[in-house]
C-alpha cells in the first residue's frame, strides 16, 4: 500500500501487510526545489530499485540529462535515508525516509 499527501511539498507511507497484518512500513516526506523537476523521472527511477535495498531507488540512475541518487543507512528491519534528484547542475528534488519491520 503507498499513499500520500501534496504535490511539490509532500509526505506519504508504503506499508507491507502480511494476513491482514501490517508488518514493514516506509514514510517519507519531500519536496520539490525548482523548475525542472519530472515525476516521470523519479517514477522511472523508482522502478529500478534494488533487490537489496527494497526502500525508494537504486543509489544512481541517469538518463535524459536527470540524475537521481539514493543513500541509505540500516537495512530492512531498521533503515533512514535520502533521495535527490538533479536536473544537470540543479538540484531540483528532495525526499527523506525512514522505516522498518512493524511487531
Amino acid at each position: 500500500m503507498d499513499t500520500y499527501l501534496g504535490a511539490e511539498k509532500f509526505a506519504g507511507e508504503e506499508a507491507l501487510w502480511e494476513d491482514g497484518k501490517p508488518v514493514w512500513a516506509l514514510n517519507y516526506a519531500g519536496r520539490v526545489l525548482a523548475d525542472g523537476f519530472s515525476g516521470d523521472f523519479l517514477k522511472d527511477a523508482l522502478q529500478h530499485v534494488p533487490e537489496d535495498k527494497p526502500f525508494r531507488g537504486p543509489e544512481t540512475y541517469r538518463r535524459d540529462g536527470f540524475t537521481y541518487k539514493c543513500t541509505v543507512d540500516g537495512d530492512f528491519e531498521w533503515f533512514s535515508g535520502y533521495e535527490e534528484i538533479w536536473n544537470g547542475a540543479v538540484k531540483v528534488y528532495e525526499c527523506r525516509f525512514h522505516g522498518g519491520l512493524i511487531q
